[in-house]
């Protein structure tokens, strides 16, 4: 009788040790499962905060090229070909300056050839950069993940649009 008894200890002890094994790994997976939500979090986060700097320089490319027109001296855009004391900047790189460096102070590294300044004449379409004038600004920014984890890179665009005043 007292085999019977030492058995049956034996047999249960051998059934906690499986099922800590057990435990071990249930938690192990959850754990794993877990980070990796955590770590997916944190990227999407990453991703939004990515593309509001990408939309907030955008606002402010155009702000510039607002305050920029014909007629400012420090005028940027095509320029008004009646007013021949007024040299402008066709390269549109004082807009292109003003999103980067946005951007930059920001966090993230957006280089000039990612940005598109566009003017145009409301009324024909033609390039203008004089008061009444659209301008539009585009960036395309390509969103590399923190993390990685082979996770696609995701191009970003972001544009804003106004009229210039000066």
């Amino acid at each position: 009788m007292n085999a019977g008894k030492q058995r049956s200890v034996c047999q249960r002890s051998a059934g906690s040790i499986r099922e800590r094994g057990q435990v071990a790994i249930e938690f192990l997976l959850v754990a794993l499962f877990v980070m990796l939500f955590v770590l997916a979090f944190i990227e999407v986060v990453l991703l939004i905060f990515s593309y509001n700097v990408l939309a907030d320089s955008a606002k402010e490319g155009v702000r510039f090229a607002i305050v920029h027109g014909t007629l400012s001296t420090s005028c940027n855009g095509p320029g008004d070909p009646s007013d021949a004391t007024i040299t402008c900047d066709g390269t549109k790189a004082g807009v292109k300056t003003a999103v980067t460096t946005y951007a930059n102070h920001s966090g993230q590294s957006v280089p000039a050839g990612q940005v598109t300044v566009n003017y145009s004449d409301p009324n024909g379409g033609a390039a203008c950069s004089k008061p009444g004038c659209a301008v539009q600004v585009t960036v395309a920014h390509l969103y590399r993940p923190f993390f990685g984890l082979g996770w696609p890179t995701v191009t970003l665009h972001a544009a804003s649009e106004g009229v210039v005043t000066f």
